[in-house]
């Protein structure tokens, strides 16, 4: 198989960077194209691509997939934050070309996502759900992408309702914990990459389920990953779950 031609799209930035390493780092899989950012033209580096990888913000994401999908390039999404109604045009366009939109590419992420599924199977609903996680001062959104999907988990395996079952911090007479919540609660601080636990609390005993980043290289190399996976799939919205066989 030929070397992966990627474009990377946000190439200024810390992922961007981290990308364009790991890429120039394995030539025998990836071809590095061209990188964009914030006043550069994406739509005429689309021709010498088979990939866009992007890492910016998640207000750009649907005109972003809208060019690839015009260009017939598959994309990688890892900007996290997005509306109900940016994630329901990323769908759309997944309708045209392989889209991977996940909201964490770490190998070690996704099998944390993989156990919390079977640990909050196994444990029954007798367990309290808490989820922390810590990033850099520098982070916009919050809670990360990966604690929402994990909250998101939660509520699926429980049949709960994310919205309304989330509890994002406590502050004040809030009354006892109730049987349904999921504790949500986002740390900022310092140049921490990325730390993520779930909790799972009971009357006498508490798992504790954790992942921390030490390196932007290891979401880089996660999704370099799937932008090559992706060019044997059909046109579909994929997650790094589907990239690593774990569905």
């Amino acid at each position: 198989m030929k070397p992966t031609r990627v474009a990377i799209n946000g190439a200024k930035g810390r992922m961007g960077q981290a990308l364009i390493a790991c890429a120039k780092a394995d030539p025998a899989s990836f071809e590095f194209t061209a990188g964009v950012d914030l006043g550069d033209d994406l739509a005429a580096t689309l021709p010498g691509c088979d990939a866009v990888v992007d890492f910016t913000h998640a207000t750009a994401t649907a005109s972003i997939a809208e060019a690839c999908a015009a260009a017939g390039k598959i994309l990688v999404i890892g900007t996290t934050g997005h509306s109900e109604a940016e994630r329901d045009a990323i769908a759309a366009f997944s309708k045209k070309i392989p889209i991977v939109f996940a909201p964490n590419f770490s190998v070690g992420v996704n099998t944390l996502f993989w156990l919390t599924r079977k640990a909050a199977e196994t444990l029954g609903p007798d367990f309290d759900l808490e989820v922390v996680e810590m990033h850099h001062r520098l982070k916009k959104d919050s809670p990360s992408g990966t604690a929402r999907r994990l909250a998101e988990i939660l509520a699926e395996v429980r049949h709960l309702d994310y919205g309304r079952h989330v509890m994002h911090g406590r502050e004040g007479m809030v009354g006892e914990r109730q049987p349904a919540e999921i504790g949500m609660h986002a740390i900022r601080g310092g140049d921490v990459v990325g730390d993520h636990t779930v909790i799972f609390a009971n009357t006498g005993e508490r798992v504790e389920l954790t992942h921390k980043a030490s390196s932007r290289d290891t979401f880089a190399k996660g999704a370099l990953r799937a932008a090559r996976w992706a060019q044997s799939q059909k046109p579909g919205l994929y997650d790094m779950q589907d990239v690593l066989g774990l569905k």
